[in-house]
């Protein structure tokens, strides 16, 4: 059986600076390649009916990368903020963040929390990134405010299941994503919605992200459609 379109697609954007590497130029250039790639996926994803696209954009451990670097990341995503406004609304795109944005300099935390205001209202797909995330933080934020609730009395331990405790996770409300995809070749999670991937289909294809064009998207979204989810069960007949 054939599913269809998946409605959440996740994607680690993988080898902005290998890319650059390769054609000698600064890894500052593979980034800003890299976050002008976004804009043509994310509007191809949205014409191919796709309902959350949730971009792996900077993770807790990318702190750890030289200075120079994460300034100019941090530089980026401002500039995407602002520049992307008018796109966005024009395509009925709302704009969401998963992570902690107390950390991420003000400046480009003021402008992207503007357009998140901005296009709240917007009815098609959702942008969703994940900025400052960690999926092993996430499940220990969750398991914090839980912990809370009990202290309160709010909440019991037995009363504790899987869908209340999703419901303190940053994606509730959303459907788990149906595909992940990575790209660049590597071929592991690197601590993106581990609770959320417990049955999602992986994809993995070489190209770096600033070459991965949309017929990479179709192509990664045909082979899903191809693929029999049984979640634990048994294949059809």
């Amino acid at each position: 059986m054939q599913n269809s379109v998946p409605q959440h697609i996740a994607i680690i954007m993988d080898g902005n600076g290998r890319w650059a590497r390769a054609r000698r130029r600064p890894r500052i250039e593979g980034h800003r390649v890299g976050s002008r790639n976004v804009r043509k996926i994310a509007l191809h994803a949205s014409d191919r009916g796709v309902k959350i696209l949730t971009l792996y954009a900077f993770s807790h451990e990318n702190w750890s990368r030289p200075s120079t670097e994460v300034h100019l990341l941090m530089a980026l995503l401002k500039i995407y903020a602002i520049r992307e406004r008018a796109i966005l609304m024009k395509h009925n795109v709302r704009l969401k963040v998963i992570g902690d944005l107390k950390k991420l300099p003000e400046a480009a935390r003021k402008e992207l929390l503007a357009t998140i205001e901005l296009t709240k209202e917007n009815t098609g797909m959702i942008l969703q990134l994940a900025l400052n995330y960690g999926g092993r933080g996430e499940i220990c934020e969750a398991a914090r405010a839980l912990a809370r609730r009990i202290a309160n009395d709010e909440l019991k331990p037995q009363g504790i299941t899987e869908d209340v405790f999703a419901s303190e996770l940053q994606t509730f409300g959303q459907p788990d994503p149906d595909l992940v995809i990575r790209t660049s070749g590597e071929q592991r999670i690197s601590n993106f919605l581990l609770w959320q991937t417990a049955y999602s289909e992986f994809y993995f294809t070489p190209k770096f992200w600033p070459e991965f064009s949309a017929s990479d998207l179709d192509e990664a979204i045909e082979n899903f459609e191809k693929r029999e989810r049984r979640y634990g069960g048994l294949a059809s007949k």
